[in-house]
């Protein structure tokens, strides 16, 4: 048992000193992923200029 409990705690402790910033953290990073995502939906919804292809 106290193999485990060892494990366990330098598992955690390892986990703690991890610094990677992971896609759903909240910061400047999602905010831009936001935007990006917003704007395209806004173009795709947006009508279209003219009402037929250029020949």
């Amino acid at each position: 048992m106290t193999k485990q409990n060892r494990w366990i705690k330098s598992t955690i402790r390892e986990a703690q000193n991890c610094t990677t910033k992971m896609p759903w953290e909240r910061g400047l990073r999602r905010e831009a992923f936001i935007a990006s995502r917003r704007a395209v939906e806004a173009l795709t919804s947006a009508p279209s200029r003219t009402l037929r292809p250029a020949a």
